[in-house]
């Protein structure tokens, strides 16, 4: 019911780290739902999927129609690429200066049809990120203890197993939505610099939404998996909107965590949010953010 809110608070994160010694696998996670396979590492979303299309005029003209490629975008070829592919990037300016890059790579792949792969982050495109990931895509190198299982009892939180059920569901990578229990978001970084962006580009982009109206911001102190460190909390009303996202959940007011912090050998960009009809403990937080986070009092 209240999944589509997600759309405000899930945003891609600017690629700040460097590929040399790249250990991926303690960061990465996916999730294979139905035909498409979804990735998220250092807070960037990308997704892979291959099609029947033979790797032809025709075949990629179908294609550019089903991901709204316009006959008049350039499409270009990286060199440092060796598959036979085009490369469509697109960039808007969201708000404050913030640009969201989108690149699309058509690649023909080991079967002669072709495979999808799309990015999208926040910044310029960086290139050499995107080439590593085609390249552990297309080679099938992505580690088997990456996937996630498409249906939840519990999740790995930036390398702790929490036990959550069966009433809670994917609605991305590292995004769950436990109903009337909260949601939330993460990813897991290689520097605390690159979980701060994140944060702060969710903060800037849901605040920039038309529509919802913030009612209180502040600074608070909170026990995030153990560790101490600041968290900006949000209230937004979100009875002005003309839209179906308050009247979906029931809700009048959402209340958001964001927080990045240090945690285990990694960083981690956390997003928390409930509404104000969610279940609500005697420590004022749904009981899903009382997994990972306390406030300290």
């Amino acid at each position: 019911m209240k999944k589509h809110i997600l759309k405000l608070l899930l945003v891609f994160s600017i690629l700040s780290f460097g590929q040399e010694n790249d250990d991926f696998e303690k960061r990465l996670k996916a999730i294979i739902n139905n035909s498409t396979t979804f990735y998220n590492i250092d807070g960037v979303n990308f997704s892979s999927q291959t099609h029947n299309n033979e790797f032809t005029e025709k075949g990629l003209k179908k294609l550019y129609r089903k991901y709204s490629i316009k006959d008049s975008e350039v499409k270009t070829k990286d060199e440092a690429i060796a598959l036979n592919h085009f490369l469509i990037t697109k960039s808007e300016v969201i708000t404050d200066n913030i640009k969201e890059t989108n690149s699309y790579y058509f690649l023909e792949n080991k079967s002669k049809t072709i495979t999808v792969i799309w990015f999208g982050y926040f910044g310029e495109p960086n290139r050499k990120f995107e080439k590593l990931y085609v390249e552990r895509i297309l080679n099938d190198e992505i580690p088997k203890d990456a996937y996630e299982p498409i249906t939840i009892q519990d999740i790995d939180f930036a390398g702790r197993k929490i036990e959550l059920g069966d009433s809670c569901y994917w609605t991305n990578v590292n995004t769950v939505q436990c109903p009337y229990y909260g949601e939330m978001n993460w990813s897991v970084h290689k520097t605390l610099e690159s979980a701060q962006n994140f944060v702060e580009n969710q903060y800037k982009i849901t605040k920039s939404k038309k529509g919802i109206k913030t009612l209180s911001e502040e600074e608070i102190l909170v026990l995030f998996e153990g560790t101490e460190t600041n968290a900006k909390k949000i209230v937004y009303d979100f009875t002005g909107m003309k839209s179906l996202l308050a009247g979906m959940s029931g809700g009048k007011t959402l209340t958001v965590y964001y927080v990045a912090s240090k945690v285990r050998e990694n960083y981690v960009s956390c997003c928390m949010s409930f509404w104000n009809n969610d279940t609500i403990t005697e420590n004022g937080l749904a009981p899903l953010l009382e997994k990972v986070m306390q406030i300290k009092k």
